[in-house]
């Protein structure tokens, strides 16, 4: 039974029963999905997601005590299991959906990404023959590791409104992203005391700024004690590592394709110019050497030329 530090009780969870380990300063950052997914997943630890939403959304804590979670089922270990589901999908008791989703790989199409999943979580809720009064307002909330928008806000909401009159069209879409690295920027206003940047800022991660935040927060110190649980789990470190392993294949990857892109976009650069030069009439030697590219490859652009 774990206690706080006025010895009242704080949390009984029990993760698999795995070897505990004993390097006590480790903490995995709750930005990790799996960790995500057992802190405000679980219908234990509802506190800890009714105190967040209402930071998020600034729905009164009254009015998520009712929430259902849809999807509570925890994977049976930290090993990693691409078929999981690490997403957060709630119902409040006025039957509002809410998925909440952590992304730290970065995406270009993150807009896009979330206006699909909220699209399929907004249909499924009819079946065929049923009106569209049972359709209800459904929420998508975003928790990414990295820039989406050029906001200067460490979250930002999204409705359908129009154009110049700012009229909102329907109540039904809204959407969040909370940038996390923007939590880095000077540049970006914000209130230590909100409760919001407060729950940002233990997701993040960081170890000392989660010490302070435990003692100004007492939903952050009740989430705090599960986060420490679930880091001394030997098998909960053996996936971070795995994700961390494969998010640095995934950014190795993409910086290889990006040289490649750049390397092709520079030789087709060449190979223009050198294009413009022999409609000149510059010869082959001249050609080559201007550009510098080899003779061949002169000679195969002539080629292409005179096909």
């Amino acid at each position: 039974m774990l206690k706080n530090q006025k010895n009242e009780e704080v949390i009984n969870i029990q993760i698999d029963n795995t070897e505990i380990a004993y390097d006590e300063n480790f903490l995995i950052p709750p930005k990790f999905d799996f960790v995500f997914k057992h802190i405000f997943g679980d219908v234990k630890h509802k506190r800890a997601l009714i105190s967040f939403l209402n930071s998020v959304l600034e729905i009164p804590k009254e009015d998520l005590e009712g929430l259902e979670i849809l999807n509570p089922e925890l994977t049976k270990s930290f090993k990693e299991d691409k078929k999981g589901i690490l997403d957060v999908r709630v119902r409040t008791k006025d039957k509002k959906e809410i998925d909440i989703e952590v992304q730290i790989l970065q995406s270009s199409f993150m807009p896009e990404r979330t206006l699909f999943y909220w699209g399929k979580m907004f249909t499924q809720q009819i079946e065929a023959g049923q009106d569209y009064t049972k359709l209800n307002k459904c929420i998508t909330i975003n928790i990414v590791d990295f820039n989406v928008t050029p906001i200067k806000r460490l979250s930002s909401t999204y409705h359908i409104f129009e154009d110049e009159t700012k009229f909102k069209l329907t109540d039904a879409l809204e959407i969040h992203f909370l940038e996390l690295k923007k939590l880095y920027d000077k540049e970006v206003p914000r209130d230590e005391n909100d409760p919001l940047v407060m729950w940002m800022e233990f997701i993040d991660g960081n170890r000392e700024v989660i010490d302070m935040l435990s003692k100004k927060n007492e939903d952050i110190n009740y989430a705090y004690d599960i986060l420490k649980i679930i880091s001394k789990s030997k098998e909960a470190r053996m996936a971070y590592e795995s994700e961390m392993a494969a998010l640095r294949d995934e950014k190795t990857r993409l910086i290889e394709a990006e040289e490649k892109g750049k390397n092709e976009g520079r030789i087709e650069g060449k190979r223009e110019v050198a294009e413009r030069m022999l409609k000149k009439g510059l010869n082959v030697q001249t050609v080559a050497e201007l550009v510098d590219i080899s003779i061949e490859e002169v000679e195969e652009i002539i080629k292409k030329l005179i096909q």
